[in-house]
């Protein structure tokens, strides 16, 4: 199969698809590897690394998308990207299709076959290709809100860990999943006070178990999320519903009941966000401010530190791309977890939870690749 690597385009987006190792052991297989001048340039790697590892370097994003007959990404196609996918091509990326009609309208349109990594599975229920970005983007939150809490930056001047006689700050985090976890343990190392919000009893017992009494957990009702919102110097949105858009659990109603100058991270921006006045930001301009409360919604956290991620990511991806590229859509049929990252093929939705948040009919995947 030729497998291709477009270099990314998304703002401030450092990532890349395919690493030399990953793109390696795609030769290795006996694949034809296509890889933009340029794409790995955000992680330090050159040209000639990805040579070096087998494959071909070519002049421009077209080529990739004309020829390769499986290409590799991280972020969501682009508008100009998504209109050169076609028919029996595999797209094989993050896509968060359930908050953006327009994409899903394109792919749609497109007739590729769109693998989605936040969907794909594991025997245990885990997300095994989102997890490594939420493990970033988790610790990423912390840092995020300390440096929006600092007064030059419209914050209200806290610092997380306080200081010998000076109370830390209070950082709330609503979800105690991947994200929430790692955050808490951001959080902790620095000294802040922490709450994790949530509903499944089990997993509260497993974080306080892991924490050992040095973070609070609080069942998640609509007045333990206002209590804990209004008495937080940041608050990190990490709710996550696999596919579907994110619950709104931070109403713009809450914003005037909360401290002036707190901040809101919202890490499930990606899924359309769960505050209310959340809308995605970029690294160039990474937060605005409502009401008095600061807001940083970037919707792609991990590409800050593309050097960590890009390899986390492809540590991740690799053996399901590779089945892929060895199979084509026999892996699909083979693996029910793979066939979860399934969310679109030949012009139809084969995800329940993008089906239902965009009105598509959903098609049974295992039908659609059938016929």
């Amino acid at each position: 199969m030729r497998v291709g690597c477009p270099k990314e385009i998304k703002n401030h987006e450092y990532r890349v698809g395919l690493t030399p190792a990953a793109a390696r052991e795609y030769a290795a297989h006996g694949h034809e590897v296509l890889i933009e001048t340029g794409a790995g340039a955000g992680i330090g790697a050159a040209d000639a690394e990805y040579e070096a590892a087998g494959a071909r370097i070519v002049s421009t994003t077209d080529e990739i998308f004309a020829t390769a007959d499986m290409v590799v990404k991280v972020k969501e196609p682009q508008p100009n990207e998504w209109a050169e996918l076609r028919e029996g091509q595999i797209l094989y990326t993050y896509l968060h299709l359930a908050p953006d009609p327009a994409q899903t309208k394109g792919l749609v349109e497109s007739g590729v076959t769109a693998v989605a990594y936040e969907t794909v599975t594991d025997p245990r229920g885990g997300l095994p290709l989102l997890a490594p970005m939420s493990e970033v983007a988790g610790r990423l939150s912390i840092q995020a809100a300390a440096r929006a809490l600092e007064k030059a930056q419209g914050g209200r001047g806290v610092l997380l860990g306080g200081v010998p006689g000076v109370a830390p700050g209070k950082v709330v985090i609503i979800g105690g999943g991947v994200v929430g976890k790692e955050a808490a343990k951001m959080a902790v190392g620095l000294g802040a006070d922490v709450t994790i919000l949530d509903r499944s009893l089990p997993r509260m017992r497993e974080l306080n178990d892991l924490f050992a009494g040095r973070v609070h957990t609080r069942f998640s009702t609509p007045t333990a999320v206002e209590e804990e919102v209004f008495a937080a110097d940041a608050v990190i949105g990490a709710v996550l519903i696999p596919g579907a858009a994110a619950p709104k659990l931070v109403t713009k109603d809450m914003l005037s009941g909360m401290q002036k100058g707190a901040v809101l991270v919202d890490v499930a921006i990606d899924q359309g966000g769960c505050f209310e006045t959340s809308h995605p930001t970029t690294h160039a301009e990474p937060t605005f401010e409502i009401d008095g409360i600061v807001h940083y919604c970037v919707a792609n956290m991990p590409g800050a530190v593309p050097v960590t991620s890009a390899i986390a990511l492809n540590n991740a991806t690799l053996p399901f791309g590779l089945a892929l590229a060895d199979h084509g859509l026999d892996a699909l049929r083979a693996d029910p977890h793979l066939m979860a990252g399934l969310n679109v093929h030949r012009g139809k939705i084969t995800n329940r939870a993008v089906a239902e948040a965009l009105g598509y009919e959903l098609v049974d995947a295992g039908t659609t690749l059938r016929g």
